[in-house]
């Protein structure tokens, strides 16, 4: 068994069908057929069970599955490992990112690109657990986002570049006009509006931050939106609906004219930052000057 029968058995499983992993693979759909057929005699195992018009894998081909996928990344990486000895500072970088995070990116891109103009960019956005995935499947270099990393299944997995932390602050209405000329207020004024959290099914962390704050200053913020989205919170926020706390560093990412960002007195929390990828994998030489031009500034 090669390579290559590894990557048609993976496009079988993908597709549930021989007829689309035929069509996808640029293959007749009968000598692919013959493959899977040669795959399981060698083996001595079947790996599908029909179901249908469709194929489900058996459990020996869930094993192999596993088996062959983690292959197949050890295999790509060797390849890009040995193709990056002679390509030079190029290429593309390939950066995951939170979105209250992506306003540390284009000043530092901005730069890089100064210094390494052949190489480009790819920014991917999710939450912690997405851009977990992404990595595991090489499909990024590096992690851009708030800390502690809540996708990390093993202290051990990531090296981790701890940034600059980042303040918080209170976001609101610039229509609340009785805020118009303050450029502060205190934790507890925050009790009395209607609030916006950042939060998704899995990513929890900012969120109970910010309200662990609160009830150390004696109160429960009136939630009425809990929402994965930061775009979509400073619209509802422009829009007059409530009021939020955000790392200070998400601001400049938004025109203040119709919010207004306020300083808040009394609580000095901050929202943890850092650079994060996979330890004792390869990375491109360029996601690794990327990193260092973060490390120079610290």
């Amino acid at each position: 068994m090669d390579m290559r029968q590894l990557k048609y058995f993976l496009t079988i499983a993908q597709e549930g069908q021989v007829t689309r992993a035929a069509k996808l693979l640029n293959m007749e759909q009968p000598p692919l057929s013959r493959q899977l057929k040669l795959m399981e005699e060698e083996l001595g195992v079947k790996l599908f069970e029909r179901n249908g018009k469709g194929l489900i894998l058996t459990d020996s081909g869930e094993l192999l599955k596993h088996k062959a996928e983690s292959l197949l990344l050890q295999f790509d990486e060797s390849l890009r490992e040995v193709k990056g000895m002679e390509e030079g500072i190029r290429g593309v970088l390939s950066i995951g990112s939170v979105v209250s995070c992506i306003s540390l990116l284009p000043k530092r891109i901005e730069l890089f690109r100064e210094r390494y103009p052949q190489v480009t960019f790819k920014i991917s956005e999710g939450d912690h657990f997405y851009l977990g995935e992404q990595l595991e499947k090489r499909a990024i270099d590096l992690v851009v986002a708030r800390l502690p990393f809540e996708a990390q299944k093993h202290p051990q997995q990531y090296t981790i570049l701890k940034l600059p932390s980042d303040p918080f602050v209170a976001v609101i209405p610039s229509s609340w006009t009785d805020y118009s000329s303050k450029e502060a207020l205190c934790m507890k004024d925050l009790a009395q509006f209607p609030f916006l959290t950042l939060k998704t099914d899995k990513t929890t962390r900012m969120h109970e931050q910010v309200v662990n704050e609160c009830k150390r200053h004696g109160f429960v913020p009136n939630i009425i939106c809990e929402c994965s989205s930061v775009a979509i919170i400073m619209s509802l926020i422009a829009g007059g609906i409530g009021a939020t706390v955000f790392p200070k560093s998400v601001m400049s990412s938004f025109p203040t004219t119709v919010v207004k960002m306020l300083d808040i007195e009394d609580a000095d929390f901050q929202s943890e930052v850092g650079i994060l990828w996979l330890r004792d994998h390869y990375l491109p030489k360029r996601a690794q000057l990327f990193i260092e031009s973060f490390r120079s500034d610290l």
